[in-house]
């Protein structure tokens, strides 16, 4: 190999060079002609692993290798030929220059780091397409797996790399690096804390891409488009994107709505103020009245029966309503919501459904309505609810009770 890499030499010594001129002007030629065959080398291995590829991705039913050649990974993968015949050759050709020659393999192990990493990087972002493809991955955060599996990769490179230009060895200087790792806590704090949640949210299963999340501390209510290593980005439903650190997901609390999502039913909880003052006990004639109500007009009846047998066996004076056992009009209509929610067409039947009064505030008495709708669609849901609840407004007036209300003047004055 030495008669060949001074072959210029020689030649230049015959003719009466001086052996300095001679020696500069061979490894000027030789380096000339040596990135003149790289590049040569360096087209055709390129040219020649892509048509390979594209025939073997054309053939495959599979759509990983579509994905390796979207994202160039054979063409950097012909880089490493040309690569390795520059490594092989480079020595030669300066080993009349210890210092350039050993300053040249330096930077030719360094080149090498790149390389693996820019295949590397390539290599993960054709896995994460891939795995994107698939209906059970869906809803993992790939992004986030490939992160850490990249950063892993250039922290080696890195490290790697300054070993290489330090001329130590690889263990030792990783053994150096232990009394300095107070600092690369430090600097990289969040990247770790990123790491460690995303491990988390994704063993626990937290959060998934598409779960409707809402999360107050950093105004997020919306859908979690995508999961990375350091941050999660949920598209809130005016379409603006807000970003959320990874780590919060397990310091902080916010409310994902997926059990919603998978269950039969969307929960509708909502209470209308009843003035207190309008709540008294039914007379024979208003409760005659309430009969023509159909929804209630059983209950009525045989409720009616009941309080009036109770009343009569106990010896009750029915001089004063108080005494004894009486229907009220907010009970009454209390068992009508239950009834009219029971029957409604939009409510799930097999799910929770319950009327019921609340303890008296300043605005009043709250009756509350808990049951499910069995449509979960946000529009259609606040479609339901307010049909339910437009409903119940009208129908307050016929059981002779009021809706608390606030004045317009903000002074409550009591009706005579």
């Amino acid at each position: 190999m030495k008669k060949i890499s001074h072959w210029l030499y020689d030649f230049l010594i015959k003719k009466e060079f001086s052996e300095t001129m001679a020696t500069y002007l061979n490894v000027i030629v030789l380096c000339i002609l040596l990135v003149a065959v790289l590049l040569v080398i360096d087209m055709l291995s390129r040219k020649i692993l892509r048509k390979v590829s594209s025939g073997i991705a054309t053939a495959s039913k599979t759509k990983l290798d579509d994905l390796l050649i979207e994202n160039r990974v054979p063409r950097r993968v012909g880089h490493l030929i040309p690569f390795m015949i520059a490594y092989w050759t480079v020595p030669h050709i300066f080993q009349d220059f210890p210092q350039t020659q050993k300053a040249a393999i330096i930077f030719l192990k360094l080149l090498a780091i790149v390389l693996v990493l820019r295949i590397a990087r390539a290599f993960l972002n054709s896995l994460k397409s891939y795995f994107k493809t698939k209906p059970r991955l869906k809803d993992k955060p790939i992004d986030s797996y490939i992160q850490v599996f990249m950063i892993f990769a250039w922290f080696a490179g890195v490290f790697l790399a300054l070993a290489v230009v330090a001329d130590i060895d690889l263990w030792k200087f990783l053994a150096g690096l232990g009394t300095i790792s107070a600092v690369i806590i430090l600097v990289f704090r969040d990247t770790i804390l990123g790491f460690v949640a995303s491990i988390q949210v994704a063993t626990n299963d937290i959060v998934r891409i598409g779960d409707w999340i809402t999360f107050d501390k950093y105004g997020a209510d919306g859908d979690v488009i995508e999961i990375n290593l350091a941050t999660v980005k949920v598209q809130n439903f005016d379409k603006t994107i807000t970003t959320i650190p990874t780590y919060a997901l397990i310091s902080d609390s916010f409310k994902n709505w997926r059990g919603m999502n998978d269950s039969d039913g969307r929960r509708i909880k909502r209470a209308i103020y009843i003035k207190q003052e309008s709540i008294k006990f039914l007379t024979s004639d208003a409760i005659e009245q309430l009969k023509k109500i159909e929804l209630i007009t059983t209950y009525l009846s045989d409720r009616q029966e009941k309080i009036d047998a109770s009343n009569t066996s106990l010896g009750i004076s029915r001089e004063l309503q108080v005494n004894g056992r009486n229907l009220t009009n907010i009970g009454v209509f209390r068992k009508y919501m239950e009834t009219y929610i029971s029957q409604h067409s939009a409510v799930n039947k097999d799910m929770m459904i319950m009327a019921r009064q609340l303890a008296p505030t300043s605005q009043g008495v709250p009756l509350e309505i808990y049951c499910f709708s069995s449509d979960k669609r946000w529009q259609n849901y606040e479609y339901i609810m307010a049909d339910i609840f437009d409903h119940f407004l009208a129908s307050v007036s016929y059981f002779d009770l009021e809706l608390f209300e606030l004045p317009s003047t903000g002074v409550y004055v009591p009706k005579n």
